[in-house]
């Protein structure tokens, strides 16, 4: 039924996380039937992001500058940093206004099933930071799953001897739960109440 540049499209955009062919073609019948005015401005929006969007160099965050807008801001503490998994779990707490410090993103979690190791991730570069100094605490605030949880383990073996107060988030976030997923208040409500490990 589909063809050339219209296959192509339904295709990239059932790749997209969360999309499946169904949803994909709705979204191209959408944007090629308002094609003057939404698929030139979705154009626009994705060339510029692919321009001017960034890697932050000291947490991993995306940002138009390096270092982001939350590294560059002198109001967070910077004694205090929380490691999270990816960029979607900096932004659900950031979303919560709950906490005020540093972050550090891995890049996700060790995975033996899919093949995420250590090297994969940016533990190194974490590990660098914390021996720079400064910081006396240390969230981790990690998907409450096996490999979230292997994660936190590997990461407290690693910062053993170091002089840093290692916490967890709260209980409150549901085990098997990503935090992406999780709602504002039992985000903020877990980051409150985190507790030493």
């Amino acid at each position: 039924m589909f063809d050339g540049p219209l296959e192509t499209l339904v295709r990239q955009l059932a790749a997209l996380p969360g999309l499946g062919s169904r949803s994909a073609k709705r979204i191209a019948l959408h944007l090629l039937s308002a094609k003057g005015t939404k698929l030139d401005a979705l154009m626009r929006a994705l060339t510029e992001a692919a321009r001017e969007i960034v890697t932050c160099n000291t947490c991993g965050n995306l940002d138009s500058s390096d270092p982001c807008r939350v590294c560059q801001d002198k109001s967070r503490d910077k004694s205090i940093l929380c490691v999270v998994g990816g960029i979607a779990d900096l932004w659900a707490v950031e979303r919560t206004n709950s906490f005020k410090g540093q972050y550090h993103v891995l890049g996700g979690v060790l995975s033996a099933l899919d093949g995420v190791g250590p090297d994969q991730l940016t533990i190194d570069q974490l590990l660098t930071r914390l021996r720079a100094g400064g910081i006396r605490e240390v969230i981790l605030a990690l998907s409450a799953t096996v490999d979230g949880q292997t994660t936190a383990h590997y990461l407290m073996d690693h910062m053993q001897g170091m002089d840093i107060h290692v916490t967890r988030l709260a209980h409150g976030v549901p085990v098997g739960g990503a935090l992406e997923f999780l709602d504002d208040g039992t985000i903020a409500t877990a980051m409150k109440s985190r507790a030493s490990l």
